[in-house]
């Protein structure tokens, strides 16, 4: 059970990872557990992971990772339909470190374990983290392939029809693969997500201090052919010339089927005040799509309304579901970076 598949490729064996506005079986998060990252918000911290647990939890099942001895924790504040599972962890950002799932038409699911360096080596020790996948294929009796190259979940998207959307910005960080090209990085995507095109935006938030210029921070794939994208109104606003770039390139692309992008502009943005810190952005975007349901970070700013109505607007199909979002922000991302979806299917071993 969650062997090793050490030299067969996800798309040689016709897996590819679907998109995250799918069908899911379940969706993983690991618990807080740097309290030094967090410092006097450390148990603000577990509040809000709880708080978007929760909200996941009332659409799909929830396993929640979390260091030995601390399940009682995760049930006592997340409650029904969170199922705490101990195992060595450093971090709580599993959308980055954590495994990508896979599926066939058969319906099978197994995962991918790309490297993890912590961001460029930016927060140490991070080797319980990067073995996760290991530990987790083996408790969950899944098949694990294995990718040769750093990549975090974060700085992707794809489509479900083979196209795949990152940043230049994170992806050609030298801190990542210094020793891949770009066509060679194409090509392991392509082997071990199932793609067969990768778009490049120029940039990530001017804001994110940590993941190098992570796509999820800029923008989310409503479905093949339609992008949600972060262009302020403000050409003050840092994130104005680095949205018109993305925008710019969206529009000189094609998709994996050959369909011009139909951008959908989110110019809202807000920042809120941590104490002890100061302001940080509250970012919208960085939203996570459960079956049938949208998790939102805010700020409980005016300018949430503005933002929510956004994507009930571009998701009319789903429940809207609002989370507090300044103390993730703070610790550097919102629910997408604590999420990782599992797609619908039975686990193939």
């Amino acid at each position: 059970m969650g062997r090793a598949a050490l030299t067969d490729t996800v798309a040689a064996e016709g897996f590819a990872m679907p998109a995250e506005f799918g069908a899911h079986r379940g969706t993983l998060m690991a618990w807080p557990t740097r309290e030094a990252l967090w410092g006097r918000h450390f148990e603000r911290a577990k509040d809000d992971y709880a708080a978007v647990a929760r909200a996941v939890a009332s659409f799909e099942p929830v396993i929640m990772v979390c260091r030995p001895g601390s399940a009682a924790e995760v049930r006592n504040r997340c409650g029904a339909g969170v199922e705490p599972l101990e195992l060595p962890i450093d971090d709580s950002w599993i959308r980055d470190n954590g495994p990508i799932f896979v599926s066939n038409e058969r319906g099978e699911v197994a995962m991918v374990h790309f490297r993890f360096n912590s961001w460029g080596e930016k927060y140490l020790p991070y080797d319980r983290d990067a073995r996760l996948p290991v530990l987790l294929a083996e408790a969950l009796g899944v098949r694990r392939y294995e990718a040769p190259m750093v990549l975090e979940g974060g700085s992707f998207f794809v489509d479900g029809e083979g196209t795949l959307l990152t940043t230049e910005q994170c992806l050609l960080n030298p801190n990542r693969n210094p020793d891949r090209s770009r066509e060679e990085i194409e090509d392991l995507l392509c082997a071990f997500l199932g793609v067969e095109k990768v778009v490049w935006l120029p940039f990530g938030m001017a804001e994110d201090r940590d993941t190098d210029g992570h796509v999820d921070g800029v923008a989310q794939v409503v479905r093949p052919g339609t992008v949600l994208l972060l262009r302020p109104r403000d050409p003050s606003d840092p994130d104005a010339a680095r949205g018109e770039a993305n925008a710019g390139r969206l529009a000189a692309e094609r998709d994996a089927r050959g369909r011009t992008f139909e951008v959908i502009d989110v110019p809202v943005t807000a920042t809120v005040e941590v104490e002890g810190y100061g302001p940080v952005a509250i970012p919208y975007l960085n939203l996570y799509l459960v079956t049938g349901g949208v998790i939102v970070p805010t700020g409980g700013v005016p300018q949430d309304e503005e933002a929510l109505s956004l994507v009930r607007n571009a998701f009319p199909d789903r429940e809207v579901v609002p989370v507090p979002g300044a103390i993730l922000s703070f610790g550097g991302g919102g629910p997408h970076c604590i999420t990782q979806q599992i797609p619908d299917g039975r686990f193939v071993a």
